[in-house]
């Protein structure tokens, strides 16, 4: 249930990424201090890493249940990268949020698909 047709996930990957993108970039610019800044971003590339390797565990290998867990450890990377970006530039925290929330209606999903197979 909730499934939402299969166009919706490019048209919102799309946006959660260019939102994701110009958050980056509202840090790189923050003019706070350097370590700020590279700790916010080593946060954001750290999930970015994850959240590629979800759909490999997902659709390749096919281990729903793995990746259900891998989620929920992306959606805690996401959190964290939040806070930083919070203690850096807010407006970029609050473009992250989005992505959050959709991290964990995907993970909705996902344990869905575990369940039902």
């Amino acid at each position: 249930p909730l499934t939402p047709p299969g166009s919706v996930f490019p048209i919102v990957w799309t946006l959660l990424y260019l939102l994701m993108g110009f958050a980056s970039y509202l840090i790189l610019i923050s003019g706070r201090p350097k370590s700020a800044v590279r700790s916010a971003l080593q946060a954001y590339a750290l999930q970015l890493l994850v959240n590629f390797l979800w759909p490999i565990f997902f659709f390749r290998l096919q281990l729903y249940l793995f990746s259900f867990f891998w989620l929920i450890f992306l959606c805690l990377l996401i959190f964290l990268t939040l806070l930083r970006f919070y203690h850096t530039a807010r407006p970029a925290a609050a473009l992250l949020l989005p992505y959050l929330l959709w991290t964990l209606f995907a993970g909705y999903l996902n344990i869905g698909i575990f369940l039902l197979n």
